[in-house]
């Protein structure tokens, strides 16, 4: 190898670079193979998160249990299971990923099946599965494993999603088995996101306008009638449109949410002074995270903090876009899908917390505190890593193909 030539290894993968053929200038851009900013950009958040939760769960923790870094405890070891998560995700290469699609799902469908079965319940949903000392939420794994299996599909069946309804509809009878399982956990929240994420990716896939449309119709037909056959959602439905007809009921946890967000007014009441945390505001730490985040850091940290997270899913469309430019549809799909999942159960916890939605039990994606949502979102964001650097890593080959 000449003293013009290097070899590089990132992520399991090694490329010979001859500098001066390939770049032109002095700098070498191309060094990097893999998303500085973006990684950036999910350590900031894991690790803001890791500060909120130990700031909002405290109060509930010494309640609860005694030890006020209960939760905090239980936070670090779930970050731990993040850097393992990490590691063995940019290992894997996209095509695996591609080729066991089907198999994914199959075995995460097993999973929501036996949560039905022998789950354990919370709250009164069962929703979680115990092996040994980790208990799974299985529904986050189904977001996970659909957005695979539906990138793949779309590979596979491209022409027949874009030219006739039964490749259209294919999806969604899966989607709909699904749907199922996880509604009887029951779990409405997951059901509407990995719906928001299958319609999404049909749309960019091209589908007909008229099967598009008409799911559409059908999805928010299905979702007015859920509502209104159980008692609970309708209650949230009604809390939601007017919590303070009822503040110290079905509005309680609204209006308690939209207290800290007043008291947070600009500059906020500074990290750790939140009264809204001291056992006021229930799921301080979990779904209304977001609410001590405003009581603590204002407007002006909200407005930090979303942008962040819009930051890491404008990355994820853009990189789609760049993978279905060099022929990469898996990835390119792939990267659509988590791009639209995060973004969309972003919208649905802030916009839960701020009384614009109803309450759908939605994490904020790598800020909440829970295992399985942070486990799975980490994988997520490492696959996005893991994309766009085998989308640099072709892009250098392509180089090297042609000087040679």
């Amino acid at each position: 190898m000449s003293s013009q030539e290097r070899q590089v290894n990132v992520f399991g993968s090694s490329v010979t670079w001859r500098w001066p053929n390939m770049f032109k200038g002095n700098e070498a851009p191309g060094t990097q193979l893999y998303d500085r900013a973006l990684l950036l950009a999910i350590l900031s958040l894991i690790s803001f998160g890791f500060v909120m939760v130990m700031s909002a769960s405290m109060p509930e923790a010494q309640s609860l249990t005694g030890n006020p870094f209960h939760f905090v405890i239980r936070h670090i070891v779930y970050l731990i299971g993040c850097v393992v998560i990490s590691a063995v995700v940019l290992q894997i290469e996209m095509s695996h990923w591609q080729k066991f699609s089907p198999m994914l799902l199959l075995i995460v469908g097993i999973m929501l099946v036996a949560v039905l079965l022998v789950g354990t319940t919370v709250n009164g949903a069962k929703r979680w599965l115990t092996i040994g000392p980790i208990r799974i939420q299985v529904a986050e794994l189904a977001k996970f494993a659909f957005a695979i299996y539906m990138s793949g599909y779309l590979v596979r069946r491209h022409e027949e999603v874009r030219e006739n309804a039964k490749g259209f509809y294919k999806p969604i009878a899966v989607f709909a088995v699904y749907a199922v399982l996880i509604l009887l956990q029951p779990d409405l929240g997951t059901v509407v996101v990995l719906f928001v994420g299958t319609v999404g990716l049909l749309f960019l896939a091209g589908a007909r306008l008229f099967d598009f449309f008409a799911l559409i119709l059908t999805g928010v037909l299905a979702f007015v009638a859920l509502v209104l056959l159980e008692p609970y959602r309708m209650r949230r439905v009604t809390s939601f449109l007017d919590p303070w007809q009822d503040p110290f009921g079905s509005g309680y946890q609204l209006t308690q949410s939209l207290m800290a967000y007043g008291r947070g007014d600009w500059f906020g009441q500074g990290l750790g002074n939140s009264i809204q945390k001291l056992e006021y505001l229930p799921e301080a730490h979990t779904d209304f995270i977001f609410a001590v985040v405003g009581e603590e850091l204002g407007f002006v940290g909200i407005i930090l903090v979303l942008s962040v997270l819009f930051f890491v899913a404008l990355r994820a469309i853009r990189l789609g876009n760049l993978c279905i430019a060099i022929d990469k549809a898996f990835e390119g799909y792939l990267a659509y899908s988590i791009g639209i999942w995060i973004c969309f159960q972003t919208v649905v916890n802030v916009g839960a917390s701020i009384g614009m939605l109803p309450t759908k039990g939605l994490t904020l994606p790598f800020i909440s505190y829970g295992g399985s949502s942070l486990w799975v979102m980490t994988a997520a964001a490492m696959i996005l890593l893991r994309i766009d650097h085998e989308r640099r890593l072709s892009c250098i080959q392509a180089v090297q193909g042609k000087i040679n």
